[in-house]
């Protein structure tokens, strides 16, 4: 099986960063895409734009990842290819430090961050595993790589993630997927929406999903295992 004619699924599709890089793959790459997230209004939302941007083929499904039976139930079009291409890049941001962070509020950063990622990377191995090249690409933060005093839950969650990514790449690197981890700065999406911040001193989304169409089309030759993507004037206040 080919990668190149293989599907793109994007997790965390519905808004924001995930809308971002879905839109990029519309423009830029000529196969079909694969929404993933738990809002299908937005979803359906999302899967417009993509098509008016170039997508000749998209497919909106509505599924809670961090439920792992949910994942397992997914089914895919008859038309719609199997995914060469997952992008995991649903999570949840939670700004409270962890002395004042509840066990529940721990397990949702967990689940979100890091159970999404692993339910819907087990869903989808195997067939990744008949393609003469695969590739999974999950969107980690620059909280993977230090400790987060205003968002220790995130952190700890993201560092969750960043060790599973880096295993993962370990695995599997006598078969023909590559594993690569974004860290990713503060990038402006909807969970801006409430702040003060100016857009401007924040990473462009657009930006990150162009990186992400690179990353997608180099040769089974070359992977780019883990990259950190900032704000060109460094961590903005008060996050």
């Amino acid at each position: 099986m080919i990668y190149e004619n293989s599907s793109i699924l994007i997790t965390g599709a519905s808004q924001g960063i995930g809308r971002s890089i879905a839109l990029a793959f519309a423009a830029k790459a000529d196969r079909p895409l694969l929404l993933l997230a738990r809002n299908i209004e937005n979803l359906n939302e999302t899967a417009s734009l993509c098509r008016r941007a170039g997508a000749d083929k998209v497919h909106a499904i509505a599924c809670d990842a961090t439920n792992e039976e949910e994942v397992k139930k997914i089914s895919l079009p008859d038309d719609i290819p199997a995914p060469g291409l997952i992008i995991n890049n649903a999570g949840s941001y939670l700004y409270k430090p962890v002395s004042e962070t509840t066990n529940e509020e721990f397990h949702q950063q967990i689940n979100i961050n890091l159970f999404t990622a692993v339910n819907v990377t087990n869903q989808f191995l195997k067939p990744l595993r008949k393609l003469d090249r695969a590739l999974i690409i999950n969107i980690c933060s620059v909280g993977s790589l230090r400790g987060l005093s205003d968002s220790g839950a995130y952190a700890a969650a993201k560092h969750a993630l960043l060790g599973y990514t880096r295993s993962l790449r370990d695995e599997l690197m006598d078969t023909q997927i590559g594993v690569t981890a974004i860290n990713l700065g503060q990038t402006h999406s909807t969970s801006w929406d409430e702040s003060s911040m100016s857009p401007e001193r924040l990473i462009n989304p657009t930006d990150v999903a162009n990186i992400l169409v690179t990353l997608s089309q180099l040769t089974p030759r070359s992977l780019v295992e883990e990259i950190t993507i900032q704000p060109q004037n460094g961590r903005v206040a008060p996050m």
